[in-house]
């Protein structure tokens, strides 16, 4: 069989159910076929090490900058995140650097191969997990940096056993499959508690708190609230843009001046997380500084490919993308506009057909001009059906049957002192990237 790496692309997206296209169809609700890859993989998973970071929001931040921080302390450090952006090897990292196209080609078609005679019926999802872990302990990476892909007690990443655990934080999103409360989703973000590892929560959430603390005594693993403990005292911008940050222990200072190369406000959150982080794996034996704390996080998004978080790619009129596609992102997104200086607001703006729109369109700016649009997905919901809901909360704009006839359109009528913003969903980032 020859198969070139559009063709194993073909296949992954195509003949493979894949949630990130085509949604709930495509969740699986148990592990069967992960554990059964696994092992006819030889249990790859069991050959390095791991930190795995759940969570709903920032669990991709999370991880990029404590893949960075590991990087310049020396280790080997692979990275598994996803959805990916523009190129499907974005998901597989190891020391920043994307997966080969050769690697992909030979490991689809020797499973293909393979799976005559297994016959199993993965996802693209649980078929990707098994790619990546058999790569990374082909390649002997030191540990890996895992997020979850959806919830965690069923994600298919979830059969490893971590040397951390990491929960950023709970919110409302992929209710029809998590749940509907903060509890339900906080109890299937906690089945990635594991028997005496730690656990690190990034937020204290009055929903969760208890529920936490109870797996993890039944567990037997300490957990920490990194938020209670650490957090961000003071922060500016450089000239370059980097967030420059004085942080806390316990109200004395930790590190002064360390930088960020991530923009988004909202990484002040997400950093107590990976300096607890830091600390926990210290304690556990890994080599790490304080120097290599502020090496990795001043050139994270260089080092590791981290796209779509608060990201420029525009001036005159400043251009700005952002992945955030729930109500608690869009919240921080929404702050973030409300600090950025413009004459006019220009918002680009699809969704997703599985989220409920209303919640998230209740809090977007109303002094704005909008360009409704979705991405080239089955998932993606209608822009006309998008501007009606929008209308209710008094949201006004144009309809775009794509994201660049949208985009287009904002630049146009944007002058050199605007700001247009670009966001909603993933899907929407990626096309303009």
């Amino acid at each position: 069989m020859t198969l070139n790496y559009a063709e194993v692309l073909d296949y992954l997206y195509n003949m493979l159910p894949m949630y990130q296209r085509t949604g709930p169809a495509a969740y699986k609700n148990n592990l069967d076929n992960t554990i059964l890859l696994d092992n006819y993989y030889g249990n790859p998973h069991r050959k390095f090490k791991t930190i795995h970071v759940a969570g709903t929001n920032g669990k991709g931040s999370v991880s990029h900058m404590l893949a960075a921080i590991f990087q310049k302390a020396g280790y080997k450090t692979g990275l598994y995140t996803s959805p990916h952006l523009k190129d499907f090897r974005e998901r597989i990292r190891i020391d920043g650097e994307m997966i080969p196209e050769n690697e992909i080609i030979g490991w689809v078609k020797e499973f293909r191969k393979s799976n005559k005679l297994w016959k199993i019926e993965p996802s693209f999802f649980e078929l990707t997990v098994a790619l990546t872990f058999d790569y990374f302990a082909r390649e002997k990476v030191d540990i890996a940096i895992v997020e979850v892909g959806l919830g965690g007690r069923l994600d298919s990443t979830n059969i490893i056993t971590p040397e951390l655990s990491i929960i950023t934080n709970i919110g409302l999103d992929h209710t029809a499959l998590l749940g509907n409360t903060l509890e339900k989703i906080g109890a299937e973000k906690a089945g990635i508690i594991k028997p005496g590892v730690p656990l690190i929560a990034g937020k204290t959430q009055k929903e969760t708190e208890n529920i936490f603390k109870r797996v993890a005594e039944k567990a037997g693993s300490e957990i920490y609230f990194a938020d209670q403990e650490y957090r961000v005292a003071y922060a500016m911008l450089d000239m370059d843009g980097n967030q420059v940050m004085t942080v806390e222990k316990n109200g004395a200072t930790v590190y002064s001046g360390v930088k960020l190369d991530l923009t988004g406000f909202y990484q002040q959150q997400n950093l107590p997380a990976v300096l607890k982080a830091v600390e926990v794996m210290q304690k556990r034996g890994w080599d790490i500084s304080q120097q290599h704390v502020f090496d990795g996080l001043a050139v994270t998004a260089k080092l590791t490919g981290l796209r779509g978080r608060w990201q420029i790619i525009g001036a005159n009129p400043k251009i700005v993308c952002d992945t955030a596609h729930n109500f608690d992102g869009m919240l921080q997104i929404v702050k973030q506009i409300e600090q950025t200086p413009f004459k006019n607001l220009h918002i680009v703006f699809g969704m997703v057909n599985d989220k409920e729109p209303d919640k998230v369109l209740s809090i977007l700016p109303q002094n704005a001009g909008y360009y409704f649009t979705k991405a080239n997905i089955p998932r993606a919901l209608n822009e006309n059906i998008l501007a009606k809901a929008a209308r209710r909360f008094g949201l006004e704009g144009k309809c775009y049957s794509s994201v660049t006839e949208a985009f287009i359109a904002a630049r146009k009528n944007a002058g050199s002192h605007d700001l247009i913003y670009v966001g909603g969903s993933t899907f929407v980032v990626a096309e303009i990237l």
